[in-house]
């Protein structure tokens, strides 16, 4: 038996379902489908800049399903600008955490400047 899957709790409910190459019409495309879960964990690591392990703890899930998610999403991506297909955004097992328990961006932290600062 299956354990389920804990609820992943993201910051912020995107404000488009697709996103596609310009000028094709949707109906002429190929999708791939990018869970919000995988985005939000792309949009804390590689758009925020913090750590998987901070991401994790964030998300609510283990470090290890955090690297699992981020290489799901990054194959995704890469996918749909490679071969030009469009990304729909949806699915995932979601909560979205509310505006007074999300603690204030961290930043890039130390990461990029060095040790003697």
């Amino acid at each position: 038996m299956v354990r389920p899957c804990k609820l992943r709790k993201i910051g912020l409910n995107p404000n488009c379902a697709y996103f596609k190459p310009r000028g094709i019409p949707l109906i002429n495309l190929e999708e791939v489908v990018l869970q919000k879960d995988a985005l939000e964990a792309v949009r804390l690591v590689d758009l925020e800049g913090l750590y998987q392990d901070q991401t994790a703890e964030k998300m609510g899930v283990s470090r290890p399903t955090i690297g699992r998610m981020l290489e799901q999403a990054r194959k995704t991506i890469a996918d749909a600008l490679i071969n030009g297909k469009a990304i729909r955004i949806e699915g995932g097992n979601v909560t979205i955490a509310s505006p007074d328990l999300r603690p204030c961006p961290r930043g890039r932290g130390r990461r990029g400047r060095g040790w003697n600062r």
